[in-house]
């Protein structure tokens, strides 16, 4: 129980037609090992294959979205393994997505990889106490599941550099005037709101929604290609840079990094 509790773990529940995903890691602010990863995709796989399920809302316990990788767990030199089986649904959606409407609800630290997994929703609602950051390039490395194309296609060109290029804070009235999130509302009813737009969602016609999905995907999905083609490009390119080693050395040592562009 204890060895579950510092792991983290995701949880699933259906009501009727709304699968929810719940990702629970509240004593390290939700932060994503490996293992956590696998179950996530686990998850939405599950919802998938589903019949009976026609929406899923994924949802963060405690008070924060996840303050990012529990890095180490990932990077360092006892990192552990990640890889899902053959034909699971990416939570990401740069391999395999699911076609059936997805809504996110976002709350409090919302970092790297939290805001990189709303953008792979269909849908995203977020609290008014919500803060945002990809912040992957403070750290001497890039974001690399999905922010450097998605952040583009939902808020432009000049949005997308202006927040990927500073690596800065915002807030979700920013968030919602740059197209990032499509509501906002109190701290507490971000949850309670994505189940209520799931509910309405479920009463249409889930094939012509699936169907729709699928034909919006295929209007980007070359574009979309191309970026996920090069993310081993951007891998190769900074993971194993100096500064990429500085950078997590900075992350765990809590300290400001100190980058030499080498």
């Amino acid at each position: 129980m204890a060895e579950a509790a510092t792991s983290g773990t995701v949880r699933t529940e259906a009501d009727g037609r709304i699968f929810r995903i719940v990702v629970d890691n509240v004593a390290k602010k939700n932060a994503f090992t490996p293992g956590m990863m696998a179950e996530l995709s686990d998850a939405f796989t599950r919802f998938d294959r589903d019949d009976s399920s026609w929406v899923a809302v994924l949802s963060f316990a405690g008070k924060d979205t996840t303050a990012g990788l529990d890095m180490p767990r990932f990077f360092g030199p006892n990192r552990e393994p990640r890889d899902s089986p053959a034909g699971n649904i990416d939570p990401f959606a740069l391999k395999r997505r699911t076609l059936k409407p997805v809504v996110a609800a976002v709350q409090g630290l919302c970092l790297t990889v939290g805001i990189e997994m709303m953008l792979a929703a269909d849908i995203v609602v977020a609290a008014d106490d919500t803060r945002f950051c990809q912040m992957e390039s403070r750290r001497g490395i890039a974001p690399l599941g999905g922010a450097h194309f998605r952040f583009l296609t939902r808020t432009g060109w000049g949005n997308a550099m202006y927040h990927l290029m500073l690596c800065n804070e915002f807030d979700a009235a920013r968030a919602l005037q740059i197209g990032l999130v499509q509501e906002v509302v109190p701290a507490g009813q971000q949850v309670e709101r994505a189940l209520a737009l799931a509910q309405q969602i479920a009463g249409n016609a889930p094939l012509g929604l699936r169907a729709m999905k699928e034909a919006a995907l295929r209007y980007i999905e070359a574009g979309e290609a191309m970026a996920i083609a090069a993310i081993p490009t951007i891998h190769e390119r900074v993971m194993g840079t100096e500064d990429a080693k500085e950078g997590i050395r900075s992350f765990v040592e809590r300290r400001p990094a100190r980058f030499e562009g080498r």
